[in-house]
């Protein structure tokens, strides 16, 4: 009976079976999964849901998939499994429609462009793409306070997607910030030349373009280039931004919040680096190193390796950022006298060679503007929208606390009613904590011409939500001012993806001139309110009052002890003198007094046994008055009572 019982081979081909069971039973369970998850993302939009191909219900399909597990394979042949219907192909009439609902918002909007289709209909096809002008995609007011991402590799329109974004806000009352990274954006402030090309653009997308300048106001980092110069104290910066842009370790971090926590303590306020680097000094000097010690003390390699990068930072011109007057950030809340929204437009070409510095002074920015605005929940639009350019600067080696505290400052400023979009090259530049935070999306074309790249760009297309396009094709293919867009809904509901073509910026595409900047930045009210730095009373004055004054107490403490030792040295010589004096007298008065007994003696011998006399003699009282006035004298001298 032993011929019965299955072989090696047989078994090993059992399990080859049983295994191929499974891993269709999982296909046709993954198939049913996206099936359901197409029908409620076709729920959502206000489209039907979508029929699967075959004619038995998926539920069915995975049942029959299951069953198959307990039976094997009869030579590993492929079992039948149920697959869903793709969605409606993008140049349908039906995935237009679920767009055109999807983005007709009931509340105010902000306008991006429209909706592009294949020439061939095909899923996700790029043949001679056309915008169909019916179908407008935009973002819904009330949802820009729930942070966005802009991102997209060089070239392919990124700031002029910017630029369009921030004229749509300002038209609709929302001031806008946005940083210039590379002067592009001044243009603003410019009307737009009235170009064929943008006019022909324009119309083919339903833009009803005309050249137009917006409300803008210039800013620069501690006045370095045209604007108003924007400082901030180094108390206010913290210390953990500050660390991000000395580029120190967590150790080195840690001290420098020790350092905060002293002088705060202390009543000395941080101004500016030379306050700073004071306090460092002092609290590693002998006068200062007992301040810390019960708080963990301060070595001088970590104050080493902190006052060495400030050199250095102060070496490329960044002091001038520290200081007073200290930037208020309300004045970014402004609106024109028209109802248009300003737009705070950052100059930072100057620094563009410092990212760490001025995209962690961005972070300040942000975060002050947390700390001050009331809590708002939800408005009917964003209070501020904050863009926030070469996002992936901000995270380049930041350390756990300072990233711990971006995730916090960007989840919990959407309640102050402030916007905030990253601009990047790659959404992999943005961690994922901050990601999450990110509901609206306008992804720019991207480029894989490394293994580094293709994993980046299959990320990217799994990050949106399930759509007829092939986003790996889609964005690699996208032209330049092409997008591939997902948002919020009024409702929160992610939008259906859309291919979109973006709406040209109506004022001018190239810089402005620099008359233009300065004209615009010597009107500007706050030029005479920062325009001039101030140097106030801080740790460096007052660490160098506090130094003076131990210097001269010790001074003062070390003439006294010197004294003490004078008086002493000088008692101690009176004590003796005196003593000496005594030891004197003592043997003056025993010599008269035995000269007077051998006086007394004679004179009685010399009398032949007459009676003694009482009476004294001429020389007995004169002994008698010289010893009485030496013991007074050394008494006073003794008792310090001596007349000088």
């Amino acid at each position: 009976m032993a011929d019965d019982a299955p072989g090696g081979d047989d078994i090993a081909a059992l399990r080859a079976a049983a295994a191929q069971a499974a891993a269709e039973a999982a296909e046709a369970k993954a198939a049913a999964a996206q099936a359901a998850l197409d029908a409620a993302l076709a729920r959502s939009s206000g489209a039907p849901p979508a029929v699967p191909a075959t004619d038995a219900p998926a539920s069915d399909a995975e049942g029959e998939a299951e069953d198959a597990t307990d039976a094997p394979s009869s030579g590993g042949k492929t079992q039948p499994t149920a697959k869903a219907a793709p969605p409606p192909d993008p140049g349908s009439g039906g995935y237009r429609d679920q767009v055109r609902t999807a983005y007709a918002y009931q509340g105010g909007t902000l306008p991006l462009g429209a909706l592009l289709v294949a020439a061939d209909g095909s899923d996700g096809g790029t043949t001679d793409p056309a915008p169909d002008a019916s179908v407008q995609v935009g973002f819904a007011l009330s949802m820009l306070n729930r942070h966005g991402l802009v991102a997209g590799a060089t070239g392919t329109g990124k700031t002029k997607t910017l630029q369009g974004m921030a004229e749509g806000l300002s038209a609709a009352g929302v001031p806008v910030f946005l940083a210039d990274v590379k002067g592009d954006l001044s243009g603003l402030a410019v009307d737009g030349a009235d170009n064929p090309k943008v006019a022909e653009r324009a119309a083919s997308i339903g833009q009803d373009w005309s050249p137009t300048a917006f409300p803008t106001e210039f800013y620069s980092l501690g006045g370095l280039g045209n604007g108003v110069p924007v400082r901030t104290t180094v108390t206010d910066f913290g210390p953990l931004l500050l660390s991000k842009v000395l580029g120190l370790n967590d150790t080195q971090e840690s001290s420098l919040g020790l350092i905060f926590h002293w002088a705060d303590t202390q009543g000395l306020a941080l101004l500016d680096l030379k306050d700073l680097q004071s306090t460092i000094a002092y609290l590693t000097s002998d006068d200062g190193k007992a301040e810390l010690k019960g708080i963990g003390g301060l070595s001088a390699a970590t104050a080493g390796v902190i006052l060495r990068e400030i050199v250095g930072l102060q070496a490329q011109g960044a002091d001038v950022f520290f200081g007073e007057p200290a930037f208020d950030t309300a004045a970014l809340l402004r609106t024109a006298s028209d109802g248009r929204g300003t737009v705070s437009c950052l100059e930072l070409p100057a620094v563009q060679d410092r990212p760490a510095l001025f995209s962690t002074f961005l972070m300040w920015l942000l975060a002050d503007l947390y700390h001050d605005l009331p809590e708002v929940g939800d408005p009917d639009k964003p209070k501020l929208v904050f863009f926030f350019d070469e996002a992936h600067l901000l995270f380049d080696g930041a350390s756990k606390a300072f990233l711990e505290q971006v995730v916090q400052t960007v989840r919990l400023v959407r309640s102050k009613g402030v916007g905030v979009f990253f601009i990047t090259q790659s959404p992999k530049d943005v961690p994922a904590d901050v990601l999450a935070q990110l509901g609206n999306r306008v992804q720019h074309a991207l480029r894989a011409f490394t293994p580094d790249d293709a994993t980046a760009l299959r990320a990217a297309a799994r990050t949106f939500p399930t759509s007829p396009y092939d986003l790996e094709q889609l964005l690699q293919s996208l032209g330049t001012g092409e997008a591939v867009v997902t948002v919020l809904t009024e409702k929160g509901a992610p939008a259906p993806v859309a291919w979109t073509r973006v709406r040209a910026p109506q004022s001018s595409m190239d810089p402005a001139p620099d008359a233009t900047l300065a004209g615009i930045v010597a009107a500007s009210p706050l030029q005479a309110q920062y325009g001039t730095a101030v140097d106030n009373e801080s740790a460096y004055e007052l660490l160098a009052q506090r130094v003076i004054a131990q210097q001269a107490a010790a001074e003062q403490a070390a003439a006294a002890e010197a004294a003490a030792k004078e008086r002493a040295a000088a008692d101690k010589e009176a004590a003796k003198q005196a003593k000496k004096q005594a030891d004197d007298l003592a043997k003056m008065q025993a010599k008269l007094e035995r000269d007077a007994a051998k006086a007394r003696t004679g004179s009685v011998s010399g009398s032949g046994g007459a009676r003694r006399s009482t009476a004294q003699s001429p020389l007995d009282k004169l002994l008698g008055s010289m010893a009485t006035t030496l013991g007074r004298e050394i008494t006073r001298s003794v008792f310090g009572t001596r007349r000088r």
